[in-house]
């Protein structure tokens, strides 16, 4: 068997991945929050899409990219399949869409739905992982140890309902921020639990690899993720929020109303001596009426 490094560069790669599974966490909570506070369906969709690609795109397979930054098999050079990993993006993506569609459905929180969103969103993340480690083209063959790579799939499958838990129920800044953390770890613990079930037989030396090395890709996925992330956050601070609404709908109905008297302050008016007239017919007194 070869020789299986999966921190290659120390600590780095899986403080970077973990990091970046927080971020997308915590986007995709916020995301969520404005999920359930949508007023209308095409708004619901668009903060449904924005946390699939917060939770799935950067949360999940972005961290599993940077981890395998990391990976490395001694003696044999690694290549990757550019199509087949765009595949395990958009299975990582699609799979939070569903769970989220799933668990989102209704305006109350039901534990059932959740469970279902939950086992479809982990069964798509533990697919999106072996289909990232399916895109490898090494000298040699790749072998799993099936009881690891179930205990994978749970971790993915009760990681995911959790986190759709987490996505219909929390709202305070504090409560996300926690779960973002609870999640990060959740998804690395998932990935290097895969991971770990792998091994490598060396093959015959000399065969000729297809595919990008990982330091290839590095550049166009790190562009798209740092883009992803601005678009994202523009996202949420030009939309309005539950406040903003119920604040434009107040000041449309008092104007509506005709109601300037709070709005406006009258122009102070002359009386025929020159002194300043009341606006107000409770505060005009029998003083000013004889103008003394």
């Amino acid at each position: 068997m070869a020789e299986i490094h999966h921190f290659e560069h120390g600590w780095l790669t899986p403080t970077f991945s973990y990091a970046l599974s927080v971020l997308g966490s915590l986007l995709g909570l916020v995301c969520a929050v404005r999920l359930r506070s949508a007023p209308s369906a095409g708004w619901r969709t668009w903060w449904l899409a924005l946390a699939a690609v917060a939770i799935g795109g950067t949360g999940i397979w972005t961290m599993h990219f940077v981890a395998m930054l990391g990976f490395s098999v001694v003696g044999l050079p690694i290549r990757y399949d550019v199509p087949v990993t765009a595949l395990s993006a958009f299975l990582a993506i699609g799979a939070v869409a569903i769970g989220l569609s799933i668990a989102a459905v209704g305006t109350r929180v039901n534990g059932v739905r959740i469970v279902i969103g939950g086992i479809f969103a982990g069964l798509g993340v533990a697919a999106m992982h072996f289909t990232g480690m399916w895109a490898m083209d090494l000298d040699g063959t790749i072998n799993y140890e099936t009881n690891r790579v179930a205990a994978a799939v749970i971790i993915a499958v009760v990681a995911a309902t959790v986190a759709l838990w987490l996505a219909m129920t929390v709202q305070r800044p504090l409560a996300i921020l926690v779960s973002a953390l609870v999640m990060g770890i959740a998804v690395n613990g998932m990935h290097f639990m895969g991971m770990s079930a792998m091994s490598v037989r060396e093959g015959t030396a000399g065969g000729s690899l297809s595919g990008a090395t990982a330091s290839t890709l590095l550049i166009p996925i790190g562009l798209t993720v740092i883009f992803g992330i601005l678009g994202l956050v523009y996202a949420l601070m030009a939309a309005p929020t539950e406040e903003d609404r119920a604040a434009a709908a107040y000041l449309a109905a008092r104007l509506e109303r005709n109601d300037d008297d709070d709005l406006y302050e009258p122009a102070p008016q002359q009386g025929p001596n020159g002194r300043r007239m009341p606006t107000g017919g409770a505060s005009w007194t029998f003083r000013d009426r004889a103008g003394q």
